[in-house]
């Protein structure tokens, strides 16, 4: 409607344009907008109005402040009265014991945490809202009541002289050398190694291409030296891993297990198998051994991951461990280069 000029004498806008709710209705009359979602748009195309100084004269509609002391009051509505999901102290212990013992193990995942309150079962201590587990150490029972066994509080020094005692005794313990919480002149001296090859593999480039690959796989293969399974295993990574990045999955291959006795394969794919997946591998072209239970793992992986049409699969660990020969066995052609020097293959998408 358009404003009047005179008083008692209204005017109709004979524009057909959207936004104006006295058009004539055509043939898809049935589609057109009401009176709310013009005025509803028209609020959004609104600008406010500011004077020459930049200050606002007159604010948005949906950008107007309440004075301070206006009395307001909630609307009234019948969901303030419905039922809430609520949940006993005794049943979330209870379901967060069980949920630890299935987190711990490798071989179990949780289908659907979105719909499980998980912000509830991590007590994550901060440094600003530090919580001190009083109870773990004193139940309430054991301080309190018909069964309580401590008479007295129990307190680190009952009078002043053993309290000097005390502090003397923390003196003559105490060592500047062990002491981290000294501050100390950075002289810039470093005790490094002067072979150059073991500066490899530490710069920020390295670590930077690292977790790119951990950032952009659902899946992380760690391969592993048969011969020296433990000395190529990265406990950094893991950590991080569980820490950081705990919906992604990680899997062992203990490759090269051909140039080792079966026995010590057979006792440490049991040893890593109590952390995560272990499957021992032998990459080669024409004879390759665990190729059809790595694929068989992926495939189980892939049906966890319902909303995406196929999953990354990134492979990590040391050089010269055979992650270019396991790329390599998985194709059954030669698509990565493999030699015996570190870093031959350092980006490679499949």
């Amino acid at each position: 409607m358009v404003k009047p000029k005179y008083k008692g004498r209204s005017t109709i806008n004979p524009s057909k344009s959207s936004t104006n709710p006295d058009r004539v209705q055509g043939a898809g009359g049935q589609n057109m907008r009401d009176r709310a979602t013009i005025r509803r748009l028209n609020m959004y195309r609104q600008k406010e109005r500011r004077n020459n100084r930049g200050k606002v004269i007159k604010p948005l509609q949906y950008q107007s402040t309440v004075a301070s002391g206006t009395v307001a009051r909630v609307e009234p509505n019948i969901k303030w009265f419905g039922n809430t999901r609520v949940i006993k102290q005794s049943s979330l212990q209870k379901f967060q014991e069980e949920m630890d013992i299935i987190m711990k193990d490798p071989y179990k995942v949780v289908m659907k945490q979105s719909k499980l309150p998980m912000s509830l079962l991590h007590d994550r201590v901060q440094p600003h809202n530090a919580k001190v587990h009083i109870l773990d150490t004193e139940s309430f029972e054991t301080t309190f009541g018909p069964k309580s066994q401590r008479k007295r509080p129990n307190l680190f020094a009952s009078d002043m002289q053993s309290l000097v005692e005390n502090a003397e005794m923390s003196t003559d313990n105490y060592d500047q050398d062990k002491d981290r919480d000294l501050v100390t002149e950075d002289t810039g001296v470093r005790n490094e190694a002067q072979e150059e090859i073991y500066k490899k593999g530490q710069s920020k480039r390295i670590w930077g291409e690292l977790y790119k690959v951990i950032d952009s796989s659902d899946v992380v293969v760690q391969v592993l030296d048969a011969r020296d399974p433990m000395g190529t295993r990265s406990p950094h990574i893991e950590t991080y891993l569980k820490k950081e990045k705990p919906w992604k999955h990680l899997i062992f291959v203990l490759n090269k297990c051909d140039l080792v006795p079966t026995w010590a394969t057979k006792r440490w794919v049991a040893v890593l198998s109590q952390d995560y997946p272990t499957l021992a591998f032998h990459a080669s072209l024409t004879n390759p051994f665990g190729k059809g239970a790595f694929i068989q793992l992926l495939r189980q992986f892939g049906k966890l991951h319902t909303d995406k049409k196929q999953i990354s699969v990134g492979f990590i660990g040391y050089p010269n461990v055979g992650k270019s020969s396991v790329i390599n066995t998985l194709r059954s052609k030669k698509v990565c280069s493999v030699a015996p020097i570190a870093g031959e293959t350092k980006v490679h998408l499949v």
